[in-house]
């Protein structure tokens, strides 16, 4: 198993180094050695999370081609600019709604470089609303109901008799807690702007500009607005569909699961889109939601098929070494979580590839559900795109990676985040569970 443990990592790490689709073609080759070298039975490919993710983007994907996207970055300025000393405590809430009805983290690319400038033009320093503004987009995701991530988790726990609802009333409440302490312990984060060392030194070398804007001026106002309406309207009736079963079609005498209801809407969602906002089907695949999504879709196929197949073929041995220490201290599988998280660059693929092994440990699903924010490990090693964006899009420098890598921008902010998510969400479940 070591051995086997050792390709793994192997092909994560080389997958990160790739970027891209580099996850996906890496994880796809280590199952090729998990299955032929060390006879592993591979599972079955993640299809229903890269099914649904695809339907997710094609629908973002139309929305940005209306213009839909740009103008709810208009309107996240518009919030921005009117409260700029509370930036901090703001911006964090805008990339954290636009990933809940998006269901994916790279939205929040639109809206950074706005974040970036606000606080630049008003004094503040970048690095605090952008930190925990790109950790409030990746905490969303475990609270957001069309993310693949509580998609898949949902898929695990149902048999258990937990719906939507029962994921969402505890995941959302313990992320937006965990986001706003982490903006909290954000807003002293360094030096002031104007007394920062690097800044000081880029405005004596002229290397300060104003950053462009992000969005297009010239899209219809009309047609921007009914794709936004389109899209969120989608959005919520998933969310209806997954917390009554009842309105669902049923056919044996069970309802329709939700992957299928997710992938139809969403798919419905677009074609809805294209058609009253007249959007050609190319334009879609043009813009940077389709082109990231596609890419999570591949890096996703090879990762969590990797993740599955070595834990399946290993689930013996797993459980043998852990159980008893989880048993006596349950909480302790948040770390399993966040560790493998951070090696995954997925929620998805870690719900996929380790929440099994909680079921199979018997623990509760109502203690997953509250552990489920610990997957947002992924800003801890700083080369996940929207860290690497983040760093791009501050001109004065001081949203960066440390010396010493890991003493980055976005560190504390995550651990804060992630932690409190955590303590917030094991205190919940003893109200609903």
């Amino acid at each position: 198993m070591i051995l086997q443990l050792i390709f793994v990592l192997a092909a994560i790490v080389a997958g990160a180094r790739l970027g891209g689709i580099g996850l996906g073609v890496t994880g796809g080759a280590a199952t090729a050695v998990l299955v032929f070298l060390f006879g592993l039975e591979p599972t079955s490919p993640p299809i229903d999370v890269m099914l649904m993710i695809a339907a997710v983007i094609a629908a973002a994907s139309a929305m940005q081609a209306a213009g839909g996207l740009d103008y709810l970055v208009r309107v996240a300025e518009r919030l921005l600019r009117r409260h700029p000393e509370h930036v901090t405590i703001l911006s964090p809430l805008v990339t954290y709604a636009f990933t809940f009805v998006a269901g994916t983290g790279h939205v929040a690319y639109s809206v950074l470089p706005v974040i970036a400038e606000v606080a630049r033009e008003t004094r503040i320093r970048p690095e605090r609303p952008l930190g925990i503004a790109v950790i409030a987009s990746q905490q969303a995701i475990t609270a957001s109901p069309i993310s693949a991530a509580t998609v898949a988790l949902l898929g695990l726990l149902a048999g258990a008799g937990v719906s939507l609802f029962d994921i969402m009333k505890i995941a959302v409440p313990a992320t937006l807690g965990g986001v706003l302490a982490g903006a909290f312990f954000s807003r002293r984060v360094g030096k002031e702007l104007m007394d920062d060392p690097e800044y000081q030194r880029r405005v004596r070398e002229g290397m300060i500009k104003e950053n462009d804007r992000s969005y297009n001026r010239e899209a219809s106002p009309l047609r921007a607005r009914l794709s936004v309406a389109i899209f969120v309207a989608t959005t919520l009736l998933i969310v209806l569909f997954g917390s009554f079963g009842s309105l669902r079609p049923h056919f044996g005498g069970e309802p329709l699961g939700m992957p299928a209801i997710i992938e139809m809407l969403m798919l419905a969602s677009a074609a809805v889109i294209m058609l009253l906002c007249r959007i050609d089907g190319i334009s879609p695949t043009r813009g940077s939601v389709f082109i990231a999504g596609m890419q999570a879709v591949i890096a996703i196929f090879g990762i969590a098929w990797l993740g599955d197949t070595f834990i399946n073929g290993n689930m013996t041995e797993l459980t043998g070494s852990v159980k008893e220490l989880v048993t006596g201290m349950p909480w302790l599988f948040c770390v399993a979580l966040f560790v493998m998280s951070i090696l995954l660059y997925s929620q998805a693929a870690t719900v996929r590839a380790v929440m099994p092994l909680g079921v199979a440990l018997g623990l509760s699903p109502w203690l997953l559900i509250a552990l489920y924010p610990a997957v947002n490990g992924y800003f801890f090693i700083p080369n996940y795109p929207t860290v690497v964006a983040a760093i791009n899009f501050d001109s004065t420098g001081t949203t960066r990676i440390g010396r010493y890598v890991l003493n980055h921008s976005f560190m504390m902010p995550g651990m804060v985040s992630t932690v409190v998510a955590v303590g917030i969400g094991l205190l919940l479940i003893g109200l609903w569970s």
